[in-house]
């Protein structure tokens, strides 16, 4: 698996999207008599080893059953748009970008895992609904490049948003729309944060003027465009996660690729009890098990992501190759949901127009 898969071009704005698709995790016979099922919506990147999953159903009595969404912004419309009658009992994979919508809307119950004091609080949601979400793990958004291209192009390798629009990197740059991608839009936040809410857009032309090269998603650009990836595309620099140089470390031992940490955008994944479940209390027993440390510790090589317990460790290739950034980009949630879709529409008139 990649670094962070499948977070991609599902569009954020999904309005229409009311088909969807279960898988059980645990096959696809009903629950056995004397277990609950219950019922996680999540985005389609969610996995875990089944075995973590069995011993789970066997302590607890209670079998999982996955009801992928999409992407986190395709998750979190789903969840909006079936507050009345929801569509599962949990929810996994709203993240930081989408978080106050659904708290606005009233998706959720209240919930605080007896674990939430072991890391996680330090990413709660600020507000009197804080209470609604537990933060399972973090994934930050950041401008990743090849090295050894820059090394065999004598080029130096560019260090921060600025750098990204200067002669040397013209046609460098391939990056996810934030009008289709949730890391494109990460991104553009990122770029809100940088320059401000009266800067980024000028920051964005000189991107454009500079020939960075837009894609429909996460998944083009990287495994595609990257010059970096698998695919050994033509550009060098990619937005993607700081967890990426993970996935591209060499026989030797050595990174590929790096994250450049002052371009970071903190992204958190949340679970919740949704209001509504007909199963509060077995509800509430699946999102303490996502943050149990059997399920924290699968987060790094299952999904390309960083626990949120301060107790469980990354792999140890992590260590050198992708190190949790320590002072990454955010913009309050409230401002986020307030000018989320302005952003878009702006975006698109200055890029696209």
């Amino acid at each position: 698996m990649l670094p962070r898969p499948l977070r991609t071009t599902t569009a954020v704005a999904l309005t229409g999207l009311l088909v969807s698709g279960c898988t059980l995790i645990g096959g696809d016979e009903p629950a056995d008599e004397g277990t609950t099922a219950v019922i996680l919506a999540t985005h389609d990147s969610f996995t875990v080893p089944q075995e973590v999953l069995d011993a789970f159903e066997e302590r607890s009595g209670i079998r999982i059953e996955q009801l992928k969404q999409g992407d986190a912004g395709a998750l979190a419309n789903r969840l909006v748009l079936t507050k009345a009658n929801p569509v599962a009992d949990v929810a996994f994979g709203v993240d930081s970008t989408f978080a106050s919508r659904t708290l606005r809307e009233g998706v959720f119950e209240p919930h605080t895992p007896d674990a939430a004091d072991q890391g996680p609080q330090r990413y709660a949601v600020d507000g009197a609904d804080g209470d609604r979400l537990t933060a399972v793990d973090v994934g930050d958004v950041c401008v990743n490049i090849d090295t050894e291209w820059f090394v065999e192009n004598d080029v130096p390798e560019p260090e921060t948003f600025a750098d990204l629009t200067e002669p040397r990197y013209r046609d460098l740059l391939v990056a996810p729309s934030p009008a289709t991608s949730s890391p494109g839009l990460a991104f553009l936040l990122a770029t809100v944060a940088a320059e401000g809410e009266d800067g980024w857009q000028d920051y964005w032309q000189g991107l454009k003027d500079n020939g960075v090269q837009v894609v429909s998603g996460w998944t083009e650009a990287y495994t595609q465009e990257f010059s970096g990836s698998s695919g050994a595309g033509p550009r060098p620099i990619v937005v993607s996660y700081a967890s990426s140089p993970a996935a591209e470390v060499g026989d030797d031992g050595t990174p590929r690729t790096k994250a450049l940490l002052d371009t970071c955008y903190r992204q958190v994944e949340y679970a919740g009890v949704l209001d509504g479940t007909d199963k509060p209390r077995q509800a509430r027993q699946v999102v303490d098990f996502l943050l149990s440390p059997e399920f924290q510790e699968t987060v790094a090589d299952n999904m390309y992501v960083y626990p949120t317990r301060d107790d469980v460790e990354l792999p140890e290739a992590w260590q050198e190759a992708a190190p949790l950034p320590e002072d990454p980009a955010e913009l309050p949630a409230e401002q986020v949901d307030e000018h989320r879709e302005d952003w878009i529409t702006q975006w698109r008139e200055l890029y696209e127009g």
